[in-house]
């Protein structure tokens, strides 16, 4: 099943259920992907719809630290609610240790010795972990192994 036909299917379980969160982020991730579709001109790849909801979480993730900052917890608490939404929708994320395997084998595999091999690490290991992994996650893992 498609990711657009499993919005639509929790759209109208939302609906039924009278649960407005879900209800309003089903149809906010709904919109993006299709959108992204029209952008592009085509049915979206699994990657293309990784890319979406990866988009779509990240923004919500930037909008509670900044709810945060800013002490209102009121948004805080709604947005950290669309959040868990949003993840229902993700791939499984892999673990912290997984992921400086991960990182680990790249770095060897790419032989890189310092910083300056920063940009050439992370090029080829963020196509390995879309979606699976939180981008600072990786970046500091990175950071770490090539100090």
């Amino acid at each position: 099943m498609s990711l657009l036909e499993t919005l639509n299917q929790d759209m109208k379980t939302a609906m039924k259920a009278k649960d407005k969160t879900t209800l309003s982020v089903v149809r906010m991730l709904k919109s993006a992907v299709m959108n992204e579709q029209i952008n592009l001109g085509h049915d979206l790849t699994n990657d293309e719809e990784v890319a979406v909801l990866s988009r779509e979480l990240k923004q919500r993730k930037d909008s509670v630290a900044e709810f945060d900052k800013g002490g209102r917890e009121d948004l805080s608490a709604q947005t950290k609610a669309e959040i868990t939404v949003v993840e229902k929708y993700m791939p499984a994320q892999l673990s912290e240790d997984e992921v400086k395997q991960i990182v680990a084998d790249t770095v060897a595999e790419v032989g890189a010795q310092s910083m300056a091999d920063f940009g050439k690490v992370m090029g080829a290991v963020m196509p390995k972990l879309k979606g699976q992994a939180d981008g600072k996650l990786v970046n500091q893992t990175v950071k770490d192994l090539l100090k």
